[in-house]
């Protein structure tokens, strides 16, 4: 039995991507130092595999973005220099960034409402890294996926734009014996025409003569026999998060003529593999297909790369865990089990995390727990009263500069260096000084800046029972963003209150609402490893208990604006629309459920980042006061889906694109408010940024703010 891998994690174990392409951004590095860096990284990818599996991709390894390498292999972006390149990641010229499919992975989005459509494989620019291993097969992103992730196409306009990036394609192909080519988008919800062109795409590359090996993860591809009958030489199934696949194998067989590339270790949980139930299902799939190899499910860049540095995690639960590298181990014996090399181990059975009394609370919840007793509509006035703001209200999302200096006091905090008397006396200090420089500024609502927190999930994950975080476990969100997922194992509830003496203490220092800041519960679950023995209905209830009792606390020390950050409920959502409506469900009622508390508090949620355009319907019924959402990078197109609807409650469009160093001109701003006032009433329109400044420098998140109040001066004198 051979064993095939991919999408082993960019990130380096100490972070070195990161710290590589940042340090050019910085000057700190030459483009020649970090391409080697870069390059070495990707030889240990290499490595990685050579010592496990048999086969795997190579020039896997992205400078930022794979999408974006991919228009410029397709000579869509045309970038002369690394600079040139990363322009087209950050600065004026930053394509907008989503999520990809339903992960926390972001990418960039080549509009082509924007951008020539015009292929050529010459555009594959000398600015790429180039595959210089002479193991593994060439790694490329499908040009279906490719352009059904993009924008500004029509339907005829898809269909031309395949036709001449597949014979673009067919020359890049040419010289590769065979390759490894991706297609996630085979597993949405595809129309018969759209299979069509498929079809019509891959006889086109089939002309270069390469051996395609055609990957496909995250769910079912329902036509499965279209699938088999293209002509390439593998084809790559997800078995774990697309169990219909399984019956369509076994229902229509598989080509004998082909590879059944079978995604059998999940790449998208930490949880140890049951290798007795994988062998047993590769029995299965190799009645049907026997040249069946074992693989991922999935692309192992969702998980940190190794258990190894993890020395703090409780032991049980430690044995229960397996990250890249031990992914990586499973797959290799999964195929020595089913050769019969050895015996499958017993899966380690967690008995800590366990919590009645949570489990009771949530099988009590009522439809009324649900459903506050106060319209949206009455809610509105007696907030206007209470608070008293101007109109076009000014706010930011959060968080503020994390500097080196409150880095450095929160790991000599966390290692004992400082006592916690000390570091709570600098927090505070911290606290004092924003809420002077938000006053000077002439912000409406402020914040205390959570110049305490790590994360905006690991924060709460290490206040909470039930929850588990690594010291190492990185994994990257978008270009060279890293943030640690934490591991939900058990029964989660909240011991103490997490968050109540920053929020109460900085609503002291002045007579300005300030908001309390909490992460709702989709998010929590969905940036971190959730546990699979419960449904997740209930851990997004458990949590969402949790957070409720902290809004109680915030009400008691007399805070009237709490913040619910939910901006990855449309991450979350299944890839399958026929999935959708179990999920809002759940998703809809945990935000309920965290928001029921006293009608005067107004509620705001904070989304970014994804198509939220596609859910404005399940947005309107999780009956918040506020919400912020991001415009700046998608042009201010998210204002097209309020066009649609009835939408009144109050909404704030970031008119400032914070992953950006740039500092938006007062022009700028006013372009996307003038576009959404048309359609959204004055009365309901707030002004921020477009996501927290946590990664921003003080001195353009000054000169960035300053002119974001006086767009919202102007337009009141107006």
């Amino acid at each position: 039995m051979k064993t095939y891998a991919y999408g082993f994690p960019r990130l380096g174990e100490d972070r070195e991507f990161k710290k590589t392409v940042e340090g050019f951004w910085k000057g700190e590095l030459s483009e020649i130092d970090a391409r080697a860096a870069i390059q070495s990284l990707q030889d240990g990818m290499v490595a990685a595999y050579e010592k496990t599996v048999d086969f795997f991709p190579s020039g896997e390894i992205t400078l930022y973005d794979q999408m974006l390498d991919t228009a410029v292999k397709a000579g869509v972006h045309r970038p002369g220099s690394l600079q040139e390149y990363y322009d087209h990641c950050r600065g004026k010229n930053a394509l907008e960034m989503t999520k990809w499919f339903n992960t926390n992975y972001h990418y960039l989005v080549t509009d082509f409402s924007t951008t020539p459509l015009k292929f050529s494989p010459e555009g594959a620019s000398p600015v790429l890294l180039q595959r210089t291993t002479a193991s593994g097969l060439p790694f490329f992103i499908g040009p279906f996926t490719f352009l059904k992730l993009s924008k500004g196409l029509t339907k005829s306009g898809f269909a031309a734009a395949l036709r001449d990036l597949a014979a673009v394609y067919r020359e890049l192909l040419r010289n590769c014996p065979a390759a490894h080519v991706e297609e996630p988008a085979f597993v949405l919800d595809l129309t018969a025409a759209e299979v069509r062109l498929i079809r019509q795409a891959y006889r086109v590359m089939a002309e270069s003569g390469c051996k395609i090996h055609l990957i496909t993860y995250y769910g079912t591809v329902d036509f499965y026999k279209e699938l088999c009958g293209l002509p390439v030489a593998a084809v790559g199934l997800d078995f774990v998060q697309g169990p219909e696949n399984r019956k369509n194998l076994i229902k229509h067989g598989f080509p004998k003529d082909k590879t059944l590339i079978a995604g059998l270790v999940s790449g998208r949980n930490v949880w140890r593999t049951d290798v007795t139930k994988a062998v047993a299902l590769l029995r299965q799939i190799t009645k049907a297909a026997p040249s069946a190899v074992v693989s991922n499910a999935a692309p192992l860049y969702h998980l940190p790369i190794t258990l190894q540095c993890e020395d703090k995690l409780e032991p049980q639960l430690k044995q229960a865990l397996s990250f890249a590298k031990e992914k990586l181990d499973e797959i290799r014996l999964i195929a020595g089990v089913y050769d019969g090399r050895g015996a499958a181990p017993a899966l380690p059975k967690l008995t800590i995390g366990i919590n009645g009394a949570v489990r009771r609370k949530v099988k009590a919840l009522k439809p009324s727990d649900f459903t506050k007793k106060i319209t949206a509509v009455r809610r509105k006035k007696i907030h206007r009263e209470i608070l008293g703001l101007p109109a076009f209200p000014t706010t930011t999302i959060g968080s503020f500069p994390q500097t080196a200096e409150v880095r450095k006091m929160r790991a000599e905090a966390r290692t004992g260096r400082i006592t916690q008397e000390h570091y709570r006396d600098f927090v505070r200090s911290k606290i004092r000084e924003l809420i002077a420089l938000q006053e000077s500024w002439g912000l409406d609502v402020l914040v205390h800046g959570e110049f305490e927190r790590t994360d905006m999930v690991e924060f709460f994950a290490e206040k909470l029972d039930g929850i588990d975080t690594t010291a190492k476990g990185w994994i990257i969100s978008y270009g060279t963003r890293t943030y640690r997922p934490p591991i939900i194992f058990g029964d989660v509830s909240r011991p103490a209150p997490m968050t109540v003496d920053e929020i109460a203490y900085a609503q002291s220092l002045t007579r300005k609402p300030v908001k309390g800041m909490l992460t709702g519960p989709v998010t929590i679950i969905a940036w971190s490893f959730v546990r699979e023995d419960i449904p997740l209905r209930d851990v997004a209830y458990q949590i969402a208990l949790a957070l409720r009792a902290e809004i109680r606390d915030y009400e008691k020390q007399g805070i009237r604006i709490v913040q619910v950050d939910e901006p990855a409920i449309r991450e979350k959502a299944p890839v399958k629309r026929r999935d959708w409506p179990a999920y809002f469900d759940w998703a809809v009622k945990s935000f309920r459920l965290t928001a029921n508390t006293d009608p005067k508090t107004q509620i705001h949620t904070h989304m970014c980042y994804s198509e939220f355009g596609e859910i404005v319907d399940q947005i309107g019924k999780m009956d918040f006061d506020v919400i912020s959402i991001e415009t700046c990078r998608s042009r201010g197109d998210i204002i097209r889906s309020f066009e649609k609807i009835r939408f009144n409650r109050q909404i704030g469009l970031g008119v400032w694109d914070i992953h950006s160093p740039a500092v938006p001109g007062m022009e700028q701003m006013r372009e996307v408010v003038g576009r959404a006032l048309r359609v959204i009433p004055k009365e309901n329109f707030w002004i921020n940024p477009d996501c927290g400044l946590k990664t921003r420098d003080w001195p353009e998140t000054t000169a960035s703010l300053k002119n974001l109040v006086a767009l919202a001066n102007e337009l009141r004198r107006r």
